[in-house]
């Protein structure tokens, strides 16, 4: 073969291969209960059942709906009211399949596509019972009862309505079972029972009342036609015997005769229906006793059974409840020894932890003490001289310091009593009219009590403040002569008004020299007491 055309060839049976694998692989075969749904490529998907077609690799999907016959139990699940409000359970099968043409079939692809059957059922139930549910509230449960064809006939009527919009085909809903809540159809039929055996009770007692009817018309025919040979042969023997009587005396004899017959047909007519009558009563007596005997062990029979099956419900009750608690008391003993372990290992687990815990305290609080009484140390050191210092300094200053002592108190004394007005909420002003404002009196609340404080200050302790203040005024030092000494020890107040020569314990006898007022030295800061030890 030339070599020109041996590239040509290859590549011919290259995309034949090709072809036929693509072919191959695009082949599918739809089975008659599933419909093969081929989209991708066209507007409308391709639909297949029973048949074959392609389907392009990667540019179309396959996918399956179940169009096979479905089976469907629809339970009412409770007792629903009849159309006579008598609750009745029914147990029904629907049979149902997606529908395979036309728009059906698209409404079931849109909803039941890669569906198995028992998803098409679950979601097809609740439908089915609400019908039903509706159905059964429009029939009476003798109706129910009598024809259950035309119940199913009318569910089926009634559901495919909703089931057509989903593209489902009801082929046909049979009633399986039928209870009522209060056992009223053995009811119907022990009533109607009781009716056949009426009927038929009073159908004997009627053939009885014929057959004692014709026996007493036989009887009569009987005896008119004794009576009619006997009074022939009366006639007979009477003509034989008075055929020379009159006429008359024949006559009466007949007369006598036939009134007596007729008197004896007549009570035997009586008799016959007093019989039958008699009869008749005993037996209707008889039938009623009969029956009500009837009617008694119907219903003792019916109590009997509604008493037998509440106590198996009762009793079937409490064996499940018994059941359930004692799995219920399993259940709480394993918890409760699973929650003791746990609770076991977890109190080890935490006992390893407060012991490593209250070690590592120890050791902080054996630590802390240490420094804390190092510090201690220290800060007794401090305060001490910082005391020594301040003694220094107010022995030094003299009356400097102590007016700066005052003038530090002050403002603390005013704060402490400017402290309950913090307390107020609000206040109303009201003025009394003689020229005194509340705000005035208001504003004078905190010198005054200052002043009603220095004032009890000098009566208790014999200090007067003001006069301390007002030492180095002209007035004091030429009028009053007030001199105050140091600080160094307890301090005195000498103050002279003409003859008057007043002391105030306070300050030492020593005087000195009145120096004049210099800023205080700064207060070293106010350490903690440090805690007394007992030797």
């Amino acid at each position: 073969m030339p070599e020109f055309l041996t590239g040509p060839i290859i590549a011919a049976a290259i995309i034949a291969v090709v072809v036929i694998i693509i072919v191959i692989c695009s082949y599918v075969k739809a089975p008659p209960d599933k419909a093969y749904i081929i989209s991708g490529l066209r507007k409308n998907p391709k639909i297949l059942i029973g048949r074959a077609g392609l389907k392009m690799p990667f540019f179309e999907r396959k996918d399956e709906l179940l169009i096979k016959q479905i089976s469907i139990d629809i339970k009412t699940d409770g007792y629903v009211p009849t159309a006579d409000f008598i609750g009745v359970n029914i147990d029904a099968v629907a049979k149902v399949r997606v529908m395979s043409e036309g728009e059906g079939v698209k409404l079931a692809m849109k909803n039941f596509l890669n569906m198995k059957e028992q998803q098409i059922a679950d979601s097809l139930v609740d439908s089915l019972q609400g019908n039903m549910r509706e159905i059964i509230g429009t029939i009476t449960l003798k109706d129910l009862c009598n024809d259950r064809k035309k119940f199913g006939d009318e569910v089926q009527q009634k559901a495919q309505e909703d089931m057509k919009r989903l593209g489902i085909e009801i082929i046909s809903c049979n009633v399986q079972h039928v209870t009522d809540e209060k056992d009223l159809i053995n009811a119907l039929g022990q009533d109607n029972m009781a009716k056949i055996q009426k009927d038929a009770s009073i159908a004997k007692a009627q053939a009885d009342r014929d057959v004692a009817i014709a026996q007493a018309q036989a009887q009569k025919e009987a005896n008119d036609a004794k009576v009619a040979a006997d009074t022939e042969i009366a006639v007979k023997q009477n003509e034989l015997a008075i055929k020379r009587a009159e006429l008359k005396t024949v006559e009466d004899s007949k007369q006598a005769e036939a009134d007596a017959a007729y008197e004896i047909q007549k009570e035997n007519q009586r008799k016959t229906i007093e019989v039958t009558k008699t009869n008749a009563d005993i037996a209707r007596q008889e039938k009623e006793v009969d029956l009500k005997r009837k009617e008694a062990e119907v219903k003792e029979q019916a109590l009997d059974a509604e008493v037998k099956k509440k106590a198996e419900a009762e009793k079937f009750a409490k064996q499940q409840a018994a059941d359930a608690a004692l799995y219920e008391r399993q259940r709480n003993a394993e918890a409760e020894k699973f929650e003791l372990e746990k609770a076991a290992e977890a109190r080890k687990v935490q006992a390893e932890a407060d012991l490593y815990a209250k070690q590592q305290e120890a050791e902080g609080i054996r630590k802390v003490g240490e420094a804390e009484a190092a510090a201690i140390a220290a800060k007794g050191l401090a305060e001490a001289e910082a005391l020594e210092k301040k003694a220094e300094a107010m022995k030094k200053y003299g009356q400097a310091a102590m007016m700066e002592m005052i003038v530090k108190a002050l403002p603390e004394m005013a704060a402490e009593i400017a402290k309950p007005l913090s307390t107020i909420d609000k206040v109303t002003i009201i003025d009394s009219g003689n020229g005194e404002t509340g705000v005035g009196t208001m504003g004078s609340y905190v010198p005054s009590v200052l002043a009603q404080t220095i004032e009890s200050v000098k009566e208790t302790t014999g200090i007067d403040i003001r006069d301390i203040m007002r030492a180095n005024t002209y007035d004091a030092k030429v009028n009053k002569n007030i001199t105050v000494s140091g600080l160094d020890g307890l301090q005195t107040l000498n103050v002279s008004t003409g003859d008057v020569n007043e002391t105030v314990s306070g300050a030492p006898a020593t005087a000195a020299p009145v120096a004049p007022v210099a800023p205080a030295a700064p207060a070293a800061p106010e350490a903690p007491t440090a805690p007394t030890t007992e030797a």
